[in-house]
């Protein structure tokens, strides 16, 4: 990315701080919110209040207790939060089919066609980190904790509703799997679980003085909606009319092949919170409207996805290892060459 950046004659790590979003997250730790406002050219007044608050307040601290500015605070958050998400997945992987397989799944998630986005200044790494840390928590039986990292979540991103969704859910399938003989630490980690999340939504919902719909109107505005996939499909039919370059194909390609790894996932019997958890990003994904070449972003962190894939790299790496190599090899020059041209090339947002 730095390299790129280079060859093109622009500053070699302005644009991982200060990328589309990157922007507005900074702002809002530097002033707090309420203080930036962008009206587009069809009226739509777009405030801060569409993005969540956790990330801006960790850049806040650190750049109060530290000399760093918002943005290298941002890009050093980042990249702790990506290296602690590769743990969790790691830790995930390692509880369920071993140190093989864990391996494979981080080295996988980790070549993503997207994965370059996990050390800008966005807050993927974050969610991902506490999101694979509560379903590592679920799936040890510690309900406190994953409750707890859950409503972290849920501070983070929009998105933090599948991690709630998932804990939840796993929390009524234990009590219906042991008839309601269950710890009191697991009803509370279920009603902790959505608490991040719902709270900000009703807070945005105050400020704008429409608690229930108020956080929707300032997502609308935004252009960003659950619309049951028709933004999706008329995506699909523009780019099958008038082409869309590469980054939009690409993004095609990658949502596609995130529906048939959730599939594989479910053929896998993966557990109940891994599937829910990745069932539900994709749903949100693709049930979503904006721009269609941000959802790739949107599924990096669903890891589980990888899971199948996992297996098959594992197994492959004891049968035939220099085959194993070379394909690895191969997405991983894939991945930083895709990264590359995403970050310092293409202009569709982010």
């Amino acid at each position: 990315m730095v390299l790129a950046n280079g060859l093109r004659g622009h500053p070699l790590v302005r644009n991982l701080a200060h990328s589309w979003d990157s922007r507005w997250y900074l702002h809002i730790a530097d002033r707090g919110y309420g203080h930036l406002i962008y009206i587009t050219p069809d009226g739509a007044v777009q405030t801060d209040w569409a993005f969540f608050p956790l990330y801006p307040a960790l850049i806040r601290a650190l750049t109060t207790v530290s000399p760093l500015t918002p943005g290298q605070a941002g890009m050093v958050l980042a990249g702790a939060a990506a290296l602690a998400a590769a743990c969790g997945a790691y830790a995930v992987g390692h509880h369920l089919y071993g140190r093989g397989v864990a391996t494979a799944l981080v080295a996988l998630w980790a070549v993503l066609p997207h994965a370059v986005e996990l050390t800008i200044a966005y807050t993927e790494s974050l969610f991902a980190a506490l999101a694979a840390w509560s379903l590592y928590g679920v799936l040890k039986g510690r309900w406190l904790w994953a409750g707890s990292l859950a409503a972290l979540a849920g501070l983070v991103r929009p998105s933090g509703f599948a991690v709630a969704v998932a804990v939840a859910l796993a929390a009524v399938h234990e009590v219906l799997r042991r008839r309601g003989r269950v710890p009191a630490r697991l009803w509370a980690g279920a009603v902790l679980a959505p608490l991040g999340w719902l709270g900000y939504v009703l807070w945005v919902g105050t400020r704008t003085g429409d608690p229930l719909g108020g956080y929707l109107e300032v997502q609308s505005a935004w252009g960003s909606r659950f619309d049951f996939g028709a933004g999706a499909l008329r995506f699909l039919r523009a780019l099958l009319l008038h082409g869309g370059g590469l980054v939009y194909p690409a993004a095609l390609l990658i949502v596609a092949t995130s529906v048939l790894l959730f599939a594989l996932l479910c053929l896998d019997r993966a557990p109940l919170v891994l599937v829910v958890y990745a069932g539900v990003l994709i749903l949100l994904a693709l049930g979503g409207s904006g721009s269609f070449s941000s959802k790739p972003r949107f599924l990096l962190p669903a890891f589980p996805l990888l899971i199948p894939a996992a297996r098959a790299l594992a197994r492959s790496w004891r049968l035939h290892p220099a085959q194993a190599v070379c394909l690895y090899g191969a997405l991983a020059a894939a991945s930083l060459g895709f990264g590359a041209y995403v970050l310092a090339v293409a202009h569709s947002p982010l």
